[in-house]
C-alpha cells in the first residue's frame, strides 16, 4: 500500500488523485490531503510546505518518494501504469525531463488552473460540499 500525500485544493492534483484511482483495481494507493489534520498526525515527519510544492508517496516501508519520483512510484503499481512507468525509468526522460516537467508544472499549477478557467474559491465550496462518493450535503 502506498499513502500519496496531496494538494487537495489544486485541481491538477486531484485530477491526478481521479485518473489514478480509476487505474487502481487493487486499491494499492490511498489519498491523503494534506489540508487534513490526518496528515499532520500520521506522518509528522513531512514538511508540510516542501509536500504543498509536490506530491508526496510514501510506501510500506516509510520510504518517501517526492514530486515527480512519487508519481513513478504510483504508476509501478498500477497494472495499466506500468509502461507508463518503464518510459519514465529511461534515464534521459526519468531523470532529466521528467523532474524538470514535473517542476514546472508543479511551480505554477495555481496560474495553470487560472489559464484553463478553474474557479477555485468555487472547487473549495464545492469540495466542503461534497464527498469522494459524490454524496453533496444540501447547504
Amino acid at each position: 500500500m502506498l499513502t500519496a500525500l496531496y494538494d487537495g485544493h489544486c485541481v491538477i492534483c486531484n485530477t491526478t488523485r481521479r485518473l489514478v484511482r480509476a487505474l487502481d483495481w487493487f486499491r494499492r494507493v490511498e489519498f491523503l490531503d494534506l489540508h487534513l489534520p490526518e496528515a499532520k498526525s500520521r506522518y509528522p515527519q513531512i514538511d508540510h510546505d516542501k509536500a504543498m510544492g509536490e506530491i508526496h508517496v510514501i510506501d510500506r516501508d516509510g520510504r518517501i518518494f517526492a514530486g515527480f519520483y512519487g508519481t513513478r512510484r504510483m504508476l509501478r503499481a498500477l497494472p495499466l501504469g506500468l509502461p507508463i512507468w518503464a518510459i519514465l525509468r529511461l534515464p534521459i526522460i526519468g531523470d532529466w525531463l521528467g523532474v524538470r516537467v514535473y517542476r514546472f508544472i508543479a511551480k505554477h499549477r495555481y496560474t495553470i488552473n487560472r489559464l484553463l478557467g478553474v474557479d477555485l474559491a468555487k472547487i473549495r465550496a464545492e469540495e466542503a460540499l461534497c464527498d469522494d462518493a459524490g454524496v453533496c450535503k444540501i447547504p
